[in-house]
C-alpha cells in the first residue's frame, strides 16, 4: 500500500486512512492514533489500537454511523453487548481481558476527542467495563513435566541446542516471548547472573535473575552454534534463525507448543506455559507475591501496590533460593561462603516468614489471575 506523508508522520496507520469527511470516524481515529504515537506509545500499543479501533469503526459503519459525534452511551452500551455476545471460530466467546481491551481503546479515543473539542461530551466516560474473573492458570507444569519439555530438544542438532537454550530462558526468567526475541548479546551479564530485559510491555526496562543451569545452556549455545547461524554482518540479538535473523514470535510459539506436545505431558501451552510455571513453582518454594511480580514486569497490581520496588540483589537471592532451575547442580559443596550466606539468608528470610495473610492470599491469587489474562491475550 502507498504511504505518502505529512509533516513526517505517515498518511497511513494500519488499515486506517483518513477519509473525505474532516469530522468522520476514520479521520479522526487516524489523528487520535498520531497523537499516541507523538506521546510515545510503543508499536505495540499502537497495533493494537488500530485494530481495536478498526474493529469498532467497521461495527459502526454498519449500522450508518459514520460520525464520532453520532455515538451516544447507549450505542456503546450496545456496542458492549455486542462483544459479551460475539463468538470466535471455536465458538467460545470472546475472553473477558479481549472485551475490555477492547472497550478501553474505544474510551481512551472518545476521551481524546473531548479534550480536542471535535464532541461536546465523551458518551463513554462512565461505561462500566465488564469484571474480569479471578482464575488461576489453566495449564502449569510441575519439575517433573518441565524436564520432561525441555528434554525435547535434539541435542545432537544445532538449532535443537539453540531451542533448548531458549527453553531454559524461558524457564528461568519469565520473560514475555517479544521479550526474549529481542534480547541482545550485551543485554546477558553472566558474571552477576542477570538479564536485562529492555523497552518490555509499557516500554520499561527491568533486570531479572537468570539462573546458573540457563546460563549453561546459553554459554553452549553461544560457543558452539551462533557463529554458524551469522550470513551477514552480526545483528547483535542473542537467539538467532537458520538465516542468521533474530527469532520470530510466531515460531517461538509454533516451536514451543509442538515440544509441549511431543513430550506427552497433559498440559497445553507454549511460551507463556513456561511463564506461568515459573512464577508458580516459585511461590509454592516460598517466595513473596511481590518479588514474583517484579520478576514478571508487573507494572501494577491493585492487591500489591503496598509494596515498593525491590532492588535485583534481593531479587536474585531469592530466585536462587526457590527456583528449581536456578543451581547448575544439586548440591555445591564447594560454593563461595559469600554465596552460602546469601542463599542462607534468604532462605531464613522465607523460613521466617508468617504464615500469609488474606491481603498476602489476595496478592497471590491476583497474580495468577493476571498471568491467565495474559495468556487469554496471546491466543486471541
Amino acid at each position: 500500500m502507498a504511504k505518502g506523508k505529512r509533516r513526517g508522520i505517515p498518511r497511513v496507520i494500519g488499515q486506517i486512512v483518513p477519509d473525505q469527511d474532516p469530522i468522520g470516524m476514520n479521520t479522526l481515529i487516524f489523528g487520535f492514533l498520531e497523537w499516541m504515537r507523538v506521546k510515545g506509545s510503543s508499536e505495540w500499543t499502537l497495533r493494537n489500537r488500530i485494530y481495536t479501533l478498526r474493529y469498532f469503526q467497521r461495527w459502526c459503519a454498519d449500522r450508518g454511523l459514520l460520525r464520532p459525534r453520532e455515538v451516544t452511551r447507549p450505542i456503546l452500551e450496545r456496542f458492549q453487548h455486542y462483544l459479551f455476545m460475539q463468538r470466535r471460530e471455536n465458538g467460545r466467546p470472546l475472553a473477558f481481558s479481549t472485551q475490555i481491551q477492547r472497550l478501553t481503546s474505544v474510551q481512551g479515543f472518545f476521551r481524546y476527542l473531548a479534550r480536542n473539542n471535535f464532541i461536546l461530551s465523551n458518551p463513554a466516560s462512565d461505561l462500566d467495563l465488564p469484571r474480569p474473573p479471578q482464575r488461576l492458570p489453566r495449564n502449569v507444569l510441575s519439575v517433573e513435566d518441565v524436564e520432561q519439555v525441555l528434554a525435547q530438544a535434539d541435542l545432537t542438532d544445532p538449532l535443537g541446542l539453540r531451542n533448548r537454550a531458549i527453553m531454559e530462558t524461558f524457564y528461568s526468567t519469565g520473560i514475555r516471548r517479544a521479550e526474549l526475541a529481542r534480547l541482545m548479546l550485551y543485554d546477558l551479564e553472566p558474571r552477576r547472573g542477570v538479564l536485562m530485559v529492555r523497552e518490555g510491555k509499557g516500554r520499561k526496562d527491568r533486570v531479572v535473575p537468570i539462573g546458573e543451569r540457563a546460563l549453561a545452556w546459553i554459554e553452549k549455545y553461544l560457543v558452539e552454534v551462533r557463529s554458524s547461524l551469522i550470513t551477514g554482518p552480526d545483528p547483535g540479538y542473542l537467539f538467532l534463525n537458520w538465516f542468521g535473523e533474530p527469532i520470530g514470535e510466531g515460531w517461538l510459539t509454533a516451536r514451543m507448543c509442538r515440544y509441549v506436545r511431543d513430550s506427552k505431558v497433559s498440559k497445553q501451552g507454549g511460551c507463556h506455559l513456561f511463564r506461568h510455571t515459573m512464577a508458580t513453582l516459585m511461590l509454592e518454594g516460598g517466595a513473596d507475591v511481590r518479588f514474583i511480580q517484579e520478576l514478571l514486569g508487573h507494572a501494577s497490581l491493585e492487591t500489591t501496590q503496598i509494596y515498593t520496588r525491590v532492588s535485583i540483589r534481593k531479587l536474585k537471592e531469592i530466585h536462587t533460593a526457590t527456583h528449581p532451575g536456578a543451581r547448575l547442580r544439586a548440591g555445591h559443596a564447594e560454593e563461595e561462603p559469600a554465596e552460602r550466606v546469601a542463599e542462607s539468608a534468604a532462605r531464613r528470610a522465607i523460613d521466617a516468614a508468617e504464615k500469609p495473610s488474606e491481603q498476602d492470599s489476595t496478592a497471590r491469587a491476583a497474580l495468577l489471575s493476571s498471568l491467565a489474562a495474559e495468556a487469554e491475550e496471546e491466543r486471541e
